[in-house]
């Protein structure tokens, strides 16, 4: 199994690697960088796999205050990337981006820039001109966060037709509607969902069975529960549980979130504390209960991924130059480190790549 990733190029990355697991054991393997490119800190791998997409999270981009998006194709053979082309982000420090489920744009977030944007893919798998963009406006309870929008990630739903886009500055969840055939985004009624103020929005997921959500929150160390509404994009906060044990005092800030693939638990990276918190799902409410936090062996967890199957679950330790492997158990959910580990540079983004289609 290949995982491509992506990091920040401040020290000795180059740009995007490539690792290899053994689907059976959870071992890793580096194979070396995969393309040279700057500040790619988030990636997606089209439906098909014949190409991998990355934000270039830099402030500045020929010029211009906006930051980039860069298209690669992929080679079957060696899993190393090809570029094809670079478009404007049309904001600065993007940090986030996803494909939709036809294989048709991507979606992208613009953090510093407060927007998000859709971007068509052409026939060989580059970028055409923006399809989409929404500049977001206003502010938050936090002085020194959250004076202005900072757009952090943006999801799309099972349907294809909604895209969430969690905004750390405006303590929202904006829902546009997607048209996948012409790439447009449109605000939906409401336009929104908010959080507690305060919390700043960072990362979100869908539970597996489309009707429910979940939102984890940077500032307040928080993850917010929803019911989502599949027919009208509509979002409903349930619970707000914290991602912390009890009696935790010092620094932190949360970072990713994913639900697993069997629908049962929930996990999030907490950095300061350092660990993947863990969260059982009640199947009748979608509520959280804590499990446990686990350490991650490393500092700064920005990014974590579960393997397809569930099994395993792999922490990116950016400030660490690691990533490390952890078992899942399938019935509580809780993480055992399997020992196994492998360096690489300032790792801030692990996607999973299962072959051409």
């Amino acid at each position: 199994m290949r995982i491509y990733v992506g990091t920040y190029t401040r020290g000795e990355s180059e740009g995007i690697y490539l690792l290899e697991m053994n689907p059976e054991t959870g071992s890793l393997t580096s194979r070396g960088l995969a393309a040279a490119t700057d500040n790619p800190s988030f990636l997606a791998i089209h439906p098909t796999g014949k190409y991998v997409y990355a934000v270039n999270e830099v402030g500045r981009y020929k010029g211009e205050a906006t930051g980039s998006v860069s298209a690669f194709s992929v080679d079957p053979e060696t899993g190393k990337l090809s570029p094809l082309n670079v478009v404007t982000s049309l904001g600065a420090v993007p940090c986030h981006i996803v494909t939709d489920e036809e294989g048709k744009h991507v979606l992208i977030a613009n953090y510093t820039g407060g927007s998000v944007a859709a971007f068509p893919i052409e026939e060989d798998g580059s970028l055409g001109a923006s399809t989409a963009f929404h500049q977001h406006t206003g502010s938050s309870a936090d002085p020194a966060r959250q004076r202005g929008p900072h757009a952090h990630s943006i999801n799309l739903d099972a349907s294809n037709r909604f895209a969430i886009a969690a905004d750390l500055g405006l303590d929202k969840l904006l829902v546009y509607r997607f048209d996948p055939q012409d790439g447009s985004l449109k605000e939906n009624d409401p336009p929104a969902a908010d959080v507690e103020p305060g919390s700043g929005p960072r990362h979100f997921a869908f539970h597996p069975d489309g009707k429910r959500a979940y939102a984890i929150n940077e500032l307040a160390s928080t993850i917010t529960a929803f019911t989502y509404d599949p027919e009208s994009g509509t979002l409903e906060s349930t619970q707000t549980i914290s991602t912390l044990p009890d009696g935790f005092d010092g620094t932190n800030y949360t970072a990713d979130i994913h639900v697993h693939p069997s629908g049962k638990f929930v996990y999030g990276s907490n950095r300061g504390h350092d660990s993947i918190a863990v969260f059982a799902i009640d199947e009748v409410t979608g509520k959280l209960t804590a499990v446990e936090q686990e350490s991650t062996q490393g500092e700064v967890p920005r990014n974590f991924v579960i393997d397809p199957k569930g099994h395993f679950l792999l922490a990116a330790n950016q400030n660490s130059d690691s990533v490390v492997v952890f078992a899942i158990d399938q019935n509580t959910g809780g993480l055992s480190p399997t020992g196994h580990s492998v360096k690489v540079p300032a790792p801030v983004c692990l996607q999973f790549w299962e072959g051409e289609r």
